[in-house]
């Protein structure tokens, strides 16, 4: 089953490369956190004491370290001598220091000879990169010194830069660069550089920073110092502690020994001294806990060793909590009365060690809380203290109160920088602060907008800063604040002048520059949001506290698997608080974790069976969740695939037990399995259950090594990888042919115990725990039993026996239809409160996996297959993908959908592949959507979290796609791909749909949607490919042509702008079509379309400036006799429709008022009234308007000034105007008089209601849409005056548009139209989805002809309502299309319904369809006859009766 590991573990298809981490130049301690508790086991040291010689001699484990036990078990350590992470250099001839993959695939290669007495040291440079302008830019480190020294003997061509640094030119040999640098200086011990590409101005850097080169101590020099002993027991020891206390032989024992003088000596001759070394390795703390130990020991006889040993059981006994320093020296003097009490009652020290191995001691927990029969209480760990720049933070917050800015605290190696910005008193200040004990200095500047550097005026400079070109360098400087008892290094910066939008900088230490990963530093002025928590419950932003607290724990969440689980666990409470975007930064940090860009163990040892308990806990908190808040379900339900099952007990520490049987019963005890062994005794991970697929497929394929590596590689792990665990895999598998039926037996039972602890969507392992498991076997899950979960559906286990068993097969219809009906039968449990649902869930998302895989197994038999095949496959996913969502109402809709689908193609349908292509964009629409959520849920805190924690840039940006990508809508989506042209080729639909046939020529522009560009001018002929358009788009200046795959309406405001615009208009339904007009971006094309194609042509040599003239002739804008002329307040504040006139109203209300009584009865005409023009005017300049008005005459100005962000303030304000009590009585009277509801009837609010809705008609004036198109054709905007045309709104079961002349074709023999499900809105707004369309003959008007049913998803309903529509005088000028640019607005929100078209009457109903659709062409044939021209008419249909609700002249 290799084929389906990355599946059955971890998604594991993204990688984290190794790279070097470049440290501060200070020591920092290696030490995990709680090291007191990382002895060794207990079985380990007591059985040592009892069986064997303790491995540690006295030289590990002497007097002076026995009074060790009051090592400080919390976050921090003292300060220790540990390797730094540089490239190390051993004391043989010439060594390897480092080994760096550098960006582009080119790799770096250093290697230090090492000095013999009188000789020089050699550093070797070697390059995978050729050029001749390559430079060496470098310098030395002497004794303790961070500056750079510049050494005398330099390689040839060297020069001086700067008095800073060296350049060295590289060699050159083929494709690779070399230089070899030799140091006589023996006070030198490092050397530090980068590597410059001067001609191309490219650095290689290491990860940022310097390559650091340690050079080895020269003999001579260490032969004339010496350390006391005491201090190489205390370093030997903390190596092997360091190393995880492993068993060491004699010869290894010594070595450690030897190393640890070694590397005390040269420290000793880098200039540390004796003194030093001491207090580094036992500081003052430690000094007095030693001597109060070793006199507490001489007293009550308790060896140290037993104290330390029973510390450990009470802190695994209480959960393994970070304890503070107090609550760790409270914890070993509890341990320590324990074992006291024991010895006081008789007890000798030999039953003592032995009471301890069994776990007999009585243990009672400090702090724990008492337990509560329905959640696990853990120990209270008390707040961690605040840092220095912590600290400081605070106390500046304190003295600002809400002026701040800007806050951020940057991770720099082991210490931090503080950025505080804030603005007292209309000044901005800027405060630096870091615990850097080196001096540092600031390189900093100014910014006026993002991204650029400009020279600070003098004014804003502190005391002592140095002016350079574009930029100053500002000294930080000792301070502290009052009451504070520490130092910090600071600079405050205080800008008077307004116009600085933010400050750039870089930091600068011992001739190193630091920066933000590679970056700048950036300090934003602008005010930092404030929302809590619960504001991003929208779905916009992200749990930002949440996930800057992930961050802070990270560095502890690395040491393994046990302690991430825990801190996810103790997290939850918060991210539960913090709403949905809180489980979003959960999921965001697990999958992380799962793809391998988190590292999984960093130096810390810890058993299976505490990774499993660790996981038990965690799940059962997101078990509750799912329970309590049905809201998050499904994010928990991602979350708890990505984390594994987990399990109390034995369920982990089987792993460490089994692999020894494994061992034994196959005499396999060497090489890779002994490798393997360490390293899951060391720290089990999912990629365990990839190496024993490995190991499987290897013997299976005759032992082929080859096929090891392919399971390997396949599912991401790679030989550095393996390599990089804490107990490296440095050996391939070499097996003996007789051991093969024993290897695949013990394997295989392995693999279901490695699956049952760290996979939670295996399905074997997921069967297992819910129908009960109990096993007698040969050594593996021994002893196990598992009990059944109760109450399951009758007939459910015989059903999964049936899935277990068929699993495997390749035709995969029967295991499709029973795992999907597993899944039926369980959903009713998921949603009871059920001690097992945990073990339910796993389960189900093992079922919903296992669908996945069969549906990829089975795309072979879809090859040759026909349409209804490939629909029951598409239905099969689609309710896979239903199952596993919580807002599922549209897939269940579509599900239904596709049923029809299938029952319309069997009973050989006319149009039975036209209505499976309206499910397929429907069910595409659903996916988009779907993604859409993911995108705006998930993307946000992965960009922040991904930022945070520094993961590869490239894994944040396909964050989203690969969350998509790991669920069933992928595969969803590959099969809807297959089935598409399928259908189109069935339904004779072809690859085009033109919406505007308009011949052209122009120059390829791709783009990904239209609305990002409308607002641009083009200056050439352009035509725009856009991926995305919604429909309520404007076309922008210089465009000939918009070509996407998008399905906009063809009467959406876009569409119709197009046609009256003579822009050419197309949708492209292929996208190898698609690709290759992408492919001529650029270039000029020639489009020539008809009714149902688009011919296309690249335009070469003479015909580009014919092409380009003709488009000129046909570019050269509006008319210039189009103009607006200004309407007067004609003395009325309302009409009836009996008194409009071209002087009172725009062309939307006379064409209505045209209608009354001269249609036939049948069809309704919507009784109206109007406020005519003027009547806003005149409002504003009322007394009780003044305000307003004086207001909007300033916002007019700055608009005037171009800036346009004066329309949304316009619009603001417009809506805050006052009725004049003429205006209300007025309307009031004339909808009564005309048989309307009067709002105010029905209470005061619902006349605000309505005026409201008035006012945001008129604002629509302002709308950026339609100032710009009025701008464009040099229209007087101020001239331009709004009518309000008053409608009661029919609840419609149906809305329609008619084009009276088919647009597509320009046949005017023929009326094309479109049918939505409720109002109108969906059909001319931006709404997805297609509606029902329809072309009818006007001489056969009793024969429409279906040309697409619809897709769209929702529909709007309303209560008895009124509406307010638009009704300007610039919305039918000839030779401008003003119509659709202002807003109509109904006096109550719609209601969104999702709709299911399967029992609709207009898709089913064969009769009532061609009842419908006939009734609302002959409409549309009776108007354009009163008119005497082609038009557009929208209307709606209730009960079966039409009404027109308006009709203008088609363009």
């Amino acid at each position: 089953m290799s084929n389906s590991i990355g599946r059955d573990v971890l998604h594991q298809s993204l990688l984290c490369s190794t790279v070097f981490e470049h440290q501060s130049k200070r020591h920092s301690s290696g030490i995990p956190a709680n090291s007191l508790f990382q002895a060794v086991s207990i079985n380990q040291l007591a059985g040592a004491s009892a069986a064997r010689k303790s491995p540690l001699s006295t030289k590990f484990y002497g007097t002076s370290l026995n009074a060790r036990p009051k090592m400080a078990m919390g976050r921090h350590r003292p300060v220790l001598i540990t390797p730094r992470a540089v490239l190390a250099v051993d004391s043989a001839s010439e060594q390897l220091a480092g080994k760096f993959n550098l960006e582009g695939n080119v790799e770096l290669q250093v290697t230090v000879g090492a000095p013999t007495p009188g000789s020089l040291t050699q550093v070797n440079i070697e390059i995978s990169y050729s050029s001749n302008s390559l430079l060496l830019h470098w310098g030395a480190i002497r004794d303790k010194k961070e500056k750079w020294v510049l050494p005398s003997r330099q390689p040839d061509g060297t020069k001086n830069y700067k008095n800073r640094a060296l350049r060295t030119p590289f060699v050159s040999s083929a494709s690779k660069s070399f230089i070899k640098i030799e140091i006589d200086d023996p006070a030198i011990v490092a050397v530090e550089f980068l590597i410059l590409d001067e001609a191309l101005n490219k650095w290689f850097k290491n990860n940022g920073a310097n390559f650091h080169v340690k050079l080895p101590i020269r003999e001579e020099l260490i032969q004339n110092v010496s350390v006391p002993e005491d201090l190489v027991q205390t370093q030997a020891y903390l190596r092997w502690e360091r190393k995880g206390k492993q068993i060491y032989t004699p010869e290894q024992e010594k070595e450690e020994y030897e190393a640890a003088r070694t590397e005390l000596l040269e420290e000793i001759v880098r200039g540390t001294s004796v003194e030093d070394l001491r207090a580094k390795l036992t500081n003052k703390n430690d000094r007095q806990e030693i001597k109060e130990s070793s006199s507490h020991g001489t007293k009550n006889a308790i060896p140290d060793d037993l104290v330390q040993i029973q510390s450990y059981i009470r802190w695994e006994r209480a959960g393994k909590p970070n304890y503070s320093a107090d609550q760790q020296l409270r914890e070993f003097e509890e341990a320590r009365k324990e074992l006291q009490s024991e010895l006081e009652k008789g007890i000798s020290l030999d039953e003592i060690r032995k009471k301890i191995t069994k776990g007999e001691i009585q243990t009672k927990i400090l702090n724990k809380h008492v337990a509560e029969p329905t959640e696990k209480k853990y120990i209270s760990v008390e707040p961690k203290a605040l840092t220095p720049v912590e600290l400081f933070v605070k106390a500046t917050e304190e003295q600002e109160g809400d002026s701040i800015l800007n806050k951020k605290i940057y991770k720099l190696a082991d210490k931090e920088l503080l950025v505080l910005a804030h603005k007292p008193g209309g000044k901005t200040k800027i405060h630096l602060v870091t615990d850097f004990k080196e001096p540092l200095i600031l390189h900093w500047a100014l910014s006026k907008k993002a991204g650029e550097w400009l020279a600070p005026p003098p004014s804003v400079m502190p005391a002592g800063s140095v002016s350079l070109s574009g930029a100053v360098e500002t000294k930080f400087t000792t301070s502290s604040l009052a009451d504070l008892p520490y130092q910090v290094q600071s600079i405050e910066i205080e800008i008077e002048e307004e116009g600085y939008v933010g400050m750039p900088f870089v930091l600068q230490s011992g001739g190193n520059w630091i920066k933000n990963k590679g970056s700048d530093f950036y300090v934003d002025f602008s005010y930092e949001s404030k929302q809590v928590q619960q504001d991003f419950g929208d779905g916009k932003g992200t749990a930002k506290a949440l996930l800057e607290k992930i961050a802070g724990l990270e560095i502890e969440a690395q040491k393994s698997f046990m302690h991430r689980f825990n801190i996810a666990a103790d997290l939850i409470q918060e991210a539960k608080e913090a709403g949905e975007l809180g489980f979003a930064g959960i999921l965001v940090w697990m999958r992380f974790m799962a793809t391998r860009q988190l590292i999984w163990n960093k130096n810390y040892n810890v058993k299976p069976r505490e990774i499993s308990k660790a996981q038990d806990r965690l799940t059962d908190l997101l078990q509750n969740v799912y329970i309590s808040n049905p809201e998050y379900r499904e994010i928990v339900r991602m979350i708890l695939s990505t984390v594994g099952r987990g399990g109390e007990g034995d369920v982990g520490q089987r792993i460490r037990d089994e692999i020894l049987v494994i061992q034994r019963n196959n005499n396999c005890k060497g090489g890779m399995m002994e490798e393997w062994h360490q390293k899951l005794h060391n720290n089990t991970s999912p990629d365990d259950v990839i190496i024993c697929q490995a190991l499987i497929d290897y013997i299976k394929s005759d032992f082929d090594i080859s096929a090891y590596w392919k399971t390997l590689n396949d599912n991401g792990i790679t030989k550095q990888r393996l390599l990089s665990y804490d107990r490296a895999i440095h050996s391939e598998p070499n097996f003996r042919r007789d051991q093969k039926d024993g290897l695949l037996r013990d394997l295989g039972n392995y693999m279901r115990t490695l699956k049952a602890v760290h996979s939670g969507a295996d399905l074997e392992s997921a069967i297992t725990n819910c129908l009960g498991y109990r096993s007698e076997g040969q050594g593996f899950m021994v002893g196990v039993q598992i009990n059944p979960i109760p109450n399951l559906p009758s007939g459910f286990p015989e059903l999964l026996q049936f899935v277990s068993e068929h699993v495997e097969d390749r035709n995969v219809e029967a295991l499709l239809e029973g795992l999907l009906e597993a899944r039926q039968e369980i959903r009713p449990l998921l949603f009871k409160h059920n001690d097992r649902l945990k073990d339910l869930l796993f389960l189900d998302i093992a079922l919903e996996s296992s669908v996945r895989t069969a549906i990829e197994r089975g795309y072979e038999e879809l090859n040759e297959a026909g349409p209804e095949k490939i629909m029951y496959f598409v239905s099969l996913i689609l309710e896979n993908l239903a199952l596993s969502s919580d807002d599922n109402e549209d897939l269940i809709y579509c599900l239904k959908g596709w049923s029809n689908a299938l029952s319309t193609s069997k009973s050989k349908s006319d149009n039975w592949a036209l209505f499976a292509k309206s499910v397929l964009d429907r069910t595409r629409l659903a996916l988009a959507s779907k993604a859409d959520w993911y995108q705006k849920v998930l993307q946000p805190s992965a960009e922040y979290l991904g930022t945070l924690l520094s993961v590869d840039k490239w894994a944040v940006d396909i964050f989203t796609e690969e969350m998509i990508r790991a669920g069933s809508a992928a595969a969803l989506s590959l099969l809807l791909n297959r089935l598409d042209p399928v259908l189109r080729k069935t339904a004779s639909l072809g690859s085009w749909q033109v919406i505007s046939p308009v011949e052209v020529f122009g120059y390829v522009a791709v783009v990904d949607e239209l609305l990002a560009v409308q607002d641009k001018s083009y200056d050439r002929p352009t035509i725009l490919l856009a991926r995305r358009v919604k429909g309520e788009e404007e076309i922008p200046d210089g465009t000939v042509a918009v070509l996407t795959a998008d399905m906009p309406d063809v009467l959406s405001h876009v569409s119709v702008r197009a046609r009256n615009c003579k822009v050419c208009f197309a949708t492209c339904f292929d996208p190898n079509i698609l690709a290759d007009l992408q492919s001529n971006e650029g270039k000029m094309l020639h489009l020539k379309p008809t009714s149902a194609d688009i011919a296309y042509s690249v335009v070469e040599g003479s015909e580009l400036q014919d092409s380009s003239s003709a488009n000129l002739k046909e570019e050269d804008g509006p008319s210039s006799s189009v103009a607006l002329v200004k309407k007067q307040f004609a003395g009325r504040y309302a009409i009836t429709s009996d008194e409009f006139t071209g002087e009172l109203v725009g062309a939307k209300s006379r064409n209505i008022a045209y209608l009354k009584g001269k249609v036939p009865s049948w069809i309704g005409i919507p009784t109206s009234v109007a406020l005519p023009f003027g009547v806003f005017e005149k409002v504003l300049s009322d007394d009780i308007n003044q305000a307003v008005a004086e207001k909007l005459q300033i916002l007019k100005q700055k608009l005037g000034e171009e800036d346009h962000s004066a329309l949304r303030e316009i619009r603001e304000t417009v809506l805050q105007m006052k009725a004049p009590n003429q205006l209300v009585q007025e309307l009031k009277t004339e909808m009564k008089s005309s048989g309307m509801p009067w709002p105010g009837d029905e209470g005061e609010q619902r006349w605000e209601q309505a005026w409201m809705a008035i006012k945001k008609v008129w604002a629509s004036k302002w709308n950026e849409r339609a100032f710009f198109s009025t701008r464009r054709v040099k229209l007087d905007h101020e001239y331009l005056c709004m009518a309000v045309l008053v409608q009661e709104i029919i609840n419609a079961d149906y809305a329609f548009v008619i084009h009276t002349t088919n647009p597509s074709s320009g046949d005017s023999s023929e009326i094309y139209a479109e049918v939505v499900k409720g109002l109108g809105e969906t059909l001319v707004g931006a709404y997805p989805g297609r509606a029902l369309s329809f072309v009818c003959k006007k001489n056969d008007l009793k024969s429409p002809r279906v040309l697409g049913y619809p897709s769209k998803p929702i529909g709007l309903f309303i209560r008895r309502s009124i509406i307010f529509r638009s009704d300007s005088n610039g919305e039918d000028l000839e030779g401008y299309a003003g119509a659709g640019l202002y807003d109509s607005v109904p006096m109550d929100e719609a209601e969104k319904v999702v709709l299911d078209y399967s029992s609709d009457h207009l898709i089913a109903d064969g009769h009532f369809q061609q009842s419908i659709l006939s009734s609302i062409a002959r409409a549309g044939c009776e108007i354009e006859e009163l008119f005497g021209s082609a038009q557009d008419i929208e209307g709606v249909v209730r009960d079966g009766k039409i009404y027109v609700v308006q009709t203008r002249p088609q363009m």
